[in-house]
């Protein structure tokens, strides 16, 4: 399956999974609901800060989203590092 189909398909899943409408998951990501079915349509190419957005609020990885894995959890977050610079 193609990575853009797959991510099209996983960001559908998801919202409908936890019952959100489109408009919802348009007005949390500041587009319009037009654009947001576009994107689950495979009609626009979604940017990556939206996609990195949309991993965030539902709690996985981008590398999910897209494809790359099938672990839907989070990577765990990156430890800090020292402000040695």
């Amino acid at each position: 399956m193609e990575v853009y189909t797959l991510l099209y398909e996983r960001i559908r899943n998801m919202r409908e999974d936890k019952d959100f409408t489109q408009s919802y998951m348009a007005n949390y990501l500041d587009i319009h609901q037009t654009t947001y079915s576009d994107y689950e349509l495979g009609n626009l190419n979604i940017p990556i800060p939206i996609i990195s957005k949309l991993a965030s609020f539902y709690n996985t990885s981008i590398d999910y989203l897209v494809g790359r894995t099938s672990v839907k959890e989070a990577y765990p977050p990156t430890a800090k590092k020292n402000n040695l610079l």
